[in-house]
């Protein structure tokens, strides 16, 4: 086999067909447990090496070549996406403190403006920050912490320029429209005190990207901002918050299974921070803060009491309240009871409801509880805010201000475009402020979504959500893309998306199977597939493409499947599982060196989630990822079409895991069909920050995918 990296411009061979990029094989022994394993591309985690960079870009020339065929395709994919955004638009005002917040976009300019107007009608608009002139002489740009000061003069933000997801803190004079001399570097989260002049922040640790440290900020202060707080367990991360009443900052610390909180009262900026309770293992809790919730239970006189979300009756969760005096959990009293079936993800007080967000049978639901006006009344009934499509994703938007009568939610599904409602506590109305604008005569009515359960080898059923034009033929010849995550408990959203009106209008279906590892239904389901429980994931995802097969929505010579990040893990481990069932494949920035990250605790990331995959250097879990490792699985056989892509800069996943799952793939594979690796070489995790230049990738994707398909306009 030919050892050379082939140049830039692509190696061809007699018949002038471009020829992919052939890594040099460097094998590298690792010895543990009694187990020997060769890494033959080990050397390509060394970024600052020449010969790795010129790999990289023979990858994206070859990429290139390879597609050249459809960049008019590619063209006109970005130009129908385009057509259809309403490019100079606003968002959705939010008030906070006498202002209205909100951000502009522009034709032609690639990040929104942030604008905020005083309440009266003839105010002139201020500008905050535009992101364009920010990210002017950088391809990347990325806008962390954003938080105004309790006198509005302040703002301080952060920005990221390589997309490594490493931000720079600082602060402008909104009055002055000065930028302080005040920065810091590496921070995680901040927020005021309420005195205006202190400003709390989290920094990560160079290395690990641990958010780790907690300081303090005092305007016209010359020396080093002190140090308040240190996480030495390398589990834990910590981020500094402020409650919705403005009274507290809360600092937490957490683990994937076990959290700890710490709060100081916001207008006590040189005071110290007191524990709720100390961490227990597997012990999650949350807390927020209400300043009249009186006698939610008999005989309780509390008036200043925290709401903590707590997983200490049931993996669930259950709200309780404790007095912000002696919040120790002798002094818990249970406001709402564990449900086993129904997850209590997050609690949104206000001066007169509280605001819960529950997922349920696989849907998100928002749930309103009234509160007693007066001492020692009962609480009222609750309720949900009704929704009524078979799938869909709702939550809340922004609510800055405790004191106000309605709640902003959003909703969408995969046929109803985004859009921005005030539910009214007092009618209990829902009124539409916005929804996307989707141009070019989009009819809702030419679409159709449903809900399926695959069933999985154990009797799990396994949601799945789905959309197709309604004259797309249910005859088992319609390609479809099935995506895929399950991990980390995150549920993916049932969304709406202009661009993928593309593939919907050419006859493509869309699904996404909610497989075991989310959070779809609650803390239970990912626990049902993390560490020694990981492959339910993957059988899963079988389970979801076998029964759309067998339904008649597809066949497996037009099934796509997509995922990316962890679901990129998922992707080349049913690919390495069964290769025939699926077409084509789009991979984004995957994990899928999993064994040799994860032996690696210098790596970010690597430690905290030993909770999440396992501990390799424990012999039972070295052996138990090793059996699903993607990179460590890879065999000599026929793959389907590959696309891979991913960032130079990634922090999570770091540029070479994909790189090396390639270079391994193309040696072993004895297939003809296409492996193609892009790599953008100015971005990190997320792809393009720019809204033009995201575009342009998307429609590459649907060119790739198009093509496998034998669809080429």
């Amino acid at each position: 086999m030919n050892e050379s990296i082939f140049p830039a411009e692509v190696a061809t061979d007699v018949n002038s067909r471009p020829q992919p990029p052939v890594a040099p094989r460097k094998p590298v022994e690792d010895r543990i447990h009694g187990d020997v394993r060769l890494d033959d591309y080990f050397w390509l985690r060394e970024k600052e090496n020449p010969e790795v960079i010129q790999h990289l870009e023979a990858e994206n020339a070859y990429t290139k070549s390879v597609l050249q065929p459809t960049e008019a395709f590619q063209e006109q994919l970005y130009q129908e996406m385009l057509s259809r955004i309403q490019q100079t638009d606003l968002s959705v005002p939010y008030r906070l403190r006498g202002y209205l917040y909100f951000t502009k976009t522009e034709e032609g300019k690639q990040y929104p403006l942030h604008f905020r107007q005083r309440k009266d009608e003839n105010a002139a608009e201020e500008l905050l920050l535009d992101l364009n002139a920010l990210a002017e002489g950088y391809s990347f740009l990325g806008l962390g912490v954003f938080q105004v000061s309790d006198d509005n003069r302040l703002l301080a933000y952060s920005t990221d320029t390589t997309g490594f997801r490493q931000y720079t803190l600082q602060i402008k004079d909104l009055q002055s429209e000065d930028t302080l001399p005040f920065r810091a570097e590496r921070v995680t989260s901040a927020v005021w005190a309420s005195d205006s002049r202190t400003l709390f922040y989290t920094v990560e640790d160079e290395v690990t990207k641990r958010s780790h440290r907690l300081y303090r900020h005092t305007l016209g202060e010359t020396a080093a901002d002190p140090l308040l707080f240190e996480e030495m367990d390398e589990r834990f991360r910590i981020e500094i918050e402020r409650t919705r009443s403005g009274a507290y900052l809360i600092l937490l610390a957490a683990s994937h299974t076990t959290s700890e909180v710490r709060f100081l009262p916001a207008g006590n900026a040189a005071g110290e921070f007191r524990l709720i309770v100390p961490r227990e293992d597997a012990h999650e809790y949350y807390a927020e803060h209400h300043p009249r919730l009186d006698a939610l239970e008999a005989g309780s006189s509390a008036s200043n009491v925290f709401l903590i979300r707590t997983n200490s009756g049931g993996r669930t969760f259950r709200l309780v309240t404790a007095p912000v005096e002696d919040p120790q959990r002798a002094n818990w009293q249970e406001l709402v009871s564990n449900r086993p079936n129904v997850m209590l993800s997050a609690v949104e007080p206000f001066h007169s409801q509280l605001v819960m967000f529950e997922r349920e049978g696989g849907l998100p639901f928002l749930r309103v509880i009234p509160l007693p006006a007066r001492s020692k009344e009962p609480l009222a009934a609750s309720y949900r805010i009704a929704f009524d499509e078979p799938a869909y994703s709702a939550a809340p938007g922004s609510n800055p201000e405790f004191d106000q009568t309605h709640f902003r939610y959003s909703y969408e599904s995969f046929i109803t475009p985004r859009s921005v409602f005030d539910f009214d506590f007092t009618t209990r109305q829902s009124t539409l402020r916005k929804q996307q604008p989707v141009l070019g005569g989009y009819a809702l009515t030419a679409y159709a979504s449903e809900r399926l359960h695959a069933l999985a080898a154990d009797g799990t059923r396994v949601p799945i959500s789905l959309v197709y034009r309604k004259d797309t033929p249910r005859d088992a010849r319609a390609p479809l893309l099935l995506y895929g995550y399950g991990s980390y408990g995150i549920s993916v959203p049932v969304n709406f998306s202009s661009n993928r009106l593309s593939l919907l209008n050419r006859g493509v279906i869309y699904a996404i199977a909610h497989v075991r590892g989310g959070g779809e239904l609650g803390k239970p389901w990912h626990d049902a597939a993390r560490l020694h429980n990981k492959r339910n994931t993957f059988t899963d995802f079988i389970a979801c493409a076998e029964h759309l097969i067998a339904a008649g929505y597809t066949n497996n010579q037009k099934l796509i499947i997509e995922g990316g990040s962890a679901g990129g893990l998922l992707m080349g481990a049913v690919t390495n599982l069964l290769p025939d069932l699926f077409h084509a494949v789009i991979s984004h920035v995957p994990f899928v060196d999993v064994l040799n990250t994860m032996l690696d605790p210098s790596l970010p990331l690597t430690v905290g989630e030993y909770e999440e995959w396992g501990n390799p250097h424990v012999p039972e879990d070295y052996f138990y990822m090793k059996s699903y490792c993607p990179y460590t699985n890879l065999e000599r056989k026929a793959y389907p079409a590959i696309l891979v892509k991913t960032g130079l800069n990634d922090s999570q996943v770091m540029y070479w895991e994909p790189t090396k799952y390639v270079a391994k793939l193309r040696w072993l594979k004895t297939d003809a069909n296409a492996l193609l690796f892009k790599i953008n070489m100015g971005a990190g995790h997320g792809g393009a920050s720019g809204r033009y230049d995201y575009l342009r990738e998307i429609a590459l994707d649907y060119a790739f995918l198009l093509r496998e398909i034998g669809i080429h306009e």
